[in-house]
């Protein structure tokens, strides 16, 4: 990935995390500051603990409070939550304006246009906040295709074939 890129990893399939997570790591072994915010993961307490064990090169930020999966609230939490949400915007927003990493990584930030937390605009002003050097990385289910004109590189995840456990 070039510096100052925005890649998009998307699709049914998994590996988006991974992969965006995987540039991290190889941003912060070259001594790059990495940012991570999450978001729509709900509390998967191994994952946290992991990613938390890769501080202070990889800083990890989470603004949901609640422990269920969002889709799993009421009208009411879905509400508060959705404003936790987008204070983690807000907050990509500052780190982007004030260049507060090299490798900002929004994960699951296409899934909140789904879910009506945000719109195309709000991403595309993120992305446009981004200086020249910033490498920003998003995935999510959903392609973005209506962002495909401001990003450098789309990476869809599919599962060509899985296994199933006949044993």
């Amino acid at each position: 990935m070039d510096k100052g890129s925005v890649h998009i990893f998307c699709g049914e399939g998994k590996g988006k995390t991974t992969a965006a997570i995987g540039q991290g790591i190889r941003a912060a072994s070259q001594g790059k500051s990495v940012i991570v915010i999450q978001f729509l993961k709900g509390r998967m307490v191994e994952e946290i603990s992991f990613l938390q064990r890769l501080e202070p090169e990889i800083k990890l930020f989470r603004f949901e409070k609640s422990d269920e999966s969002f889709d799993s609230l009421s009208a009411e939490e879905k509400e508060e939550e959705a404003q936790n949400i987008r204070n983690g915007m807000n907050f990509a927003k500052k780190v982007l304006v004030t260049e507060g990493c090299e490798v900002l990584i929004l994960d699951e930030v296409l899934g909140l246009i789904e879910h009506g937390i945000v719109t195309i605009d709000d991403i595309r002003t993120l992305i446009e906040a981004k200086d020249d050097e910033t490498e920003l990385i998003m995935t999510g289910i959903c392609n973005g295709q209506e962002l495909w004109d401001c990003v450098d590189e789309v990476t869809q995840m599919s599962t060509i074939h899985k296994i199933e456990n006949n044993c």
